[in-house]
């Protein structure tokens, strides 16, 4: 049986941790070639370590990037263009930050962190990756990471959850313009995931977001990586502009 994503180059953002490492792992055993990004090189290259050696190993590789920055975007996007000789035709953008704190409390300095890293990222991305699949006469799959208070507003996330509101609409958004392309663009909104981003959280409010769950249980990232997967690949041919939220109810 031929795997899904047998051949295709994908890059992941925020590849070095969580979200990020486990869709890495997840595209990889699907055939991907996987160029893993992140501002930690460090922890990108940690990731690439952990794949394996599947036929399509020698390909895979590492860079360090700051998706809010479009000079940072534009270099990876040229070293990648310049090893392969064509542009990935899998994006997966995972790259996010926190900066919690109530709204009368937040710096501004703190705002404006969460919204370029989250949103202003996922825009870059979304433009600089896509004008390439475009120039190149390629069709693709571009999966964004929203998160499940994008929808229900989390105390504390004046800056998060709206930024996260912002990729789901900026998935619609761009679904639409991209699809004359065949270019598919889709969002995964997770609920509590265990991740390193999560583990911050203190004790008791991680018991009340759990007895918020139907599954009365955080999610894995392999649980969110498996969607973003799916997505990715041709089974999901006639998904487009869509959000698929992964919370355990």
């Amino acid at each position: 049986m031929v795997a899904p994503l047998a051949g295709k180059l994908a890059v992941v953002s925020g590849a070095g941790s969580g979200i990020g490492r486990a869709t890495s792992k997840l595209l990889s055993r699907d055939g991907a070639i996987i160029v893993a990004v992140d501002r930690n090189l460090q922890a990108a290259q940690e990731t690439i370590a952990q794949l394996g050696e599947g036929p399509q190993a020698a390909g895979n590789a590492a860079y360090e990037m700051d998706v809010s920055s479009g000079e940072s975007v534009d270099a990876v996007l040229k070293s990648i263009l310049e090893r392969y000789k064509r542009p990935p035709t899998v994006v997966v953008n995972s790259a996010g930050i926190t900066r919690d704190n109530f709204l009368l409390k937040m710096p501004e300095a703190d705002f404006d962190a969460v919204i370029n890293v989250n949103l202003k990222g996922t825009w870059l991305m979304l433009q600089r990756f896509g004008r390439a699949m475009i120039d190149h006469g390629v069709a693709g799959s571009m999966v964004n990471v929203s998160s499940i208070v994008a929808r229900t507003g989390n105390i504390g996330q004046s800056n998060y959850s709206p930024s996260k509101a912002g990729v789901e609409a900026m998935t619609k958004v761009v679904a639409r313009e991209f699809g004359r392309y065949s270019i598919r663009v889709n969002a995964v909104v997770p609920g509590f995931i265990k991740t390193p981003m999560t583990e911050t959280v203190p004790a008791k409010v991680r018991d009340m977001m759990i007895m918020q769950c139907a599954l009365r249980r955080f999610g894995e990232p392999e649980e969110i990586a498996e969607v973003a997967a799916f997505l990715a690949s041709d089974k999901s041919s006639y998904v487009n502009g869509t959000s698929i939220e992964v919370t355990g109810g």
